[in-house]
């Protein structure tokens, strides 16, 4: 399974569209198998859920996110988890494999 988690300074961003980066970490039976970095592509509407669906991504742990790409992603079978707080993207993921991942509200106001 793959996960992306949007970054600002090493840990998630809480606005999804606003990420510096994208940590893009694999997993295989509840661990950490792998971890690389992307620079995404320019923010425009559509594009994160084709260019993270193009990379083979399952879920996508946010802080927040519009419904209009939530449903983006729900189109292209990406699993989407909003409300996640500014950690470190390891830890989002342990947290999430173990069902302990604590979320809020959606971050995004729009």
């Amino acid at each position: 399974m793959k996960f992306a988690i949007p970054l600002a300074q090493g840990v998630l961003c809480t606005h999804f569209g606003h990420s510096e980066q994208f940590a893009i970490i694999e997993t295989e039976k509840g661990q950490i198998k792998g971890k690389e970095l992307h620079t995404p592509p320019p923010h425009e509407p559509g594009v994160l859920p084709r260019w993270l669906g193009e990379l083979g991504v399952s879920v996508v742990i946010a802080g927040g996110m519009g419904r209009r790409a939530q449903d983006l992603f729900g189109q292209r079978g990406i699993k989407v988890v909003v409300g996640a707080s500014s950690e470190a993207p390891e830890s989002l993921i342990q947290n999430y494999l173990k069902g302990t991942l604590v979320t809020g509200a959606n971050l995004c106001d729009h």
